[in-house]
């Protein structure tokens, strides 16, 4: 007869509890273990990158170089499997979209140019038949790799690469899943990419985010949507507010200067205060641009671009001509007509990061702004 409110009998001998308990204390032991190793090898990945970087940076400084680039926008083709309506780079002709950067001529631009990091966007870089070899290539020459994907392609074509602290994917997500597909313009593509973030991770690759900020933003649901990135164990999140490409389709939804401070104000407002403890890959400084409290000018050489047709002048979302050599570039552009003080009604409401980035990067060199993006590498702040 069931004695109901009277307490289990426990059997186990004391030896037996003892060995329990110990071996609860082990598992526990080497899940500590094995979560501050991971800790520690993400700082030691960041701080290495940061050093290699500042290192760059010092030396242009004492070699007198008074223009130099910081990332390298090595775009092996346009082409795409998506039809993004944000996008101005889809828009070529037909016989130019067929064309793809051979792995030589990446390494070659690579070398010509001389920045310790590339970025590879596209178009769809994963569409490359090649870019396994592009990717190892870069590797080899210890350059920090961004590949910039949609995440369509990306669980298929993982085992064309080896995890690597010099290789990051850095996925496209503009938003939760609705907000996102709206903006990619199929249904589907956020489920995908974030099946795709889990696999990479679950290989040990380290995978980042991409976020563009467009006009019509809800503050409240991006808010909810790093949260969200916070869940998948990514290595960082990057935001810009969008550029208002010439051949994109949709014109209307790009934003102005004040609109983007007012904007990036409400939606960093927590992180701000301490209330949120995203994960940028963002200098800081690069942060107090985008809400008003640091006002930089452009370095548009800072970026410089490279594709099928060359080396893009002035920068890579200004389409005004094309240079044979990365020296020309440097050389032969009027940098002076270029930013937001130039007077140049294309750069009036310009805040992206691969112009303003690396301005923050120079500005964090300065003695009293070190402290605080250290701080930043090794997450604390």
């Amino acid at each position: 007869m069931l004695q109901v409110g009277k307490p289990a009998q426990r059997t186990d001998s004391p030896s037996t509890i003892n060995h329990q308990l110990s071996t609860i204390n082990q598992q526990l032991s080497n899940f500590s273990n094995i979560f501050i190793r991971g800790v520690i090898r993400e700082m030691t990945i960041n701080l290495q990158q940061a050093m290699d970087i500042g290192k760059y940076l010092v030396t242009q400084r004492l070699l007198g170089r008074k223009r130099f680039p910081l990332v390298l926008m090595l775009e092996p083709l346009f082409r795409c499997n998506l039809a993004c309506t944000g996008c101005g780079k889809i828009q070529h002709p037909t016989d130019i979209l067929k064309q793809n950067l051979t792995p030589e001529q990446c390494f070659k631009a690579v070398e010509e140019c001389g920045a310790p990091v590339v970025s590879i966007p596209g178009g769809e870089p994963l569409l490359h038949p090649q870019i396994g070899e592009i990717v190892k290539g870069l590797i080899e020459r210890k350059k920090y790799i961004y590949l910039c994907t949609n995440g369509l392609l990306l669980e298929k074509s993982l085992d064309k690469f080896q995890p690597s602290p010099y290789l990051t994917f850095t996925v496209h997500l503009d938003g939760l899943r609705e907000w996102h597909d709206q903006c990619v313009d199929r249904k589907g593509v956020f489920d995908t990419a974030v099946k795709a973030i889990k696999a990479a991770k679950a290989k040990g690759f380290r995978v980042a985010t991409n976020t563009t900020i467009f006009e019509g933003v809800d503050p409240k649901q991006t808010q909810e949507f790093f949260d969200f990135l916070g869940t998948l164990n990514i290595d960082g999140m990057t935001i810009s507010p969008g550029y208002s490409y010439e051949w994109a389709p949709d014109q209307e939804h790009f934003l102005g200067r004040e609109q983007t401070r007012t904007l990036f104000r409400e939606i960093l407002a927590p992180f701000k205060a301490g209330e949120k403890k995203w994960d940028f890959n963002h200098n800081p400084l690069f942060l107090d641009f985008l809400t008003g409290e640091k006002d930089y000018e452009c370095t548009p050489w800072g970026s410089p671009s490279y594709s099928v047709l060359g080396w893009q002048k002035p920068c890579y979302l200004l389409n005004e001509g094309y240079y044979s050599t990365f020296k020309e570039l440097l050389e032969k552009t009027d940098w002076s007509e270029y930013g937001h003080k130039s007077g140049n009604p294309k750069c009036a409401d310009c805040m992206v990061h691969c112009g303003y980035e690396p301005t923050a990067a120079l500005d964090a060199m300065q003695p009293k702004n070190m402290a605080r993006s250290l701080g930043s590498v090794l997450g604390m702040s």
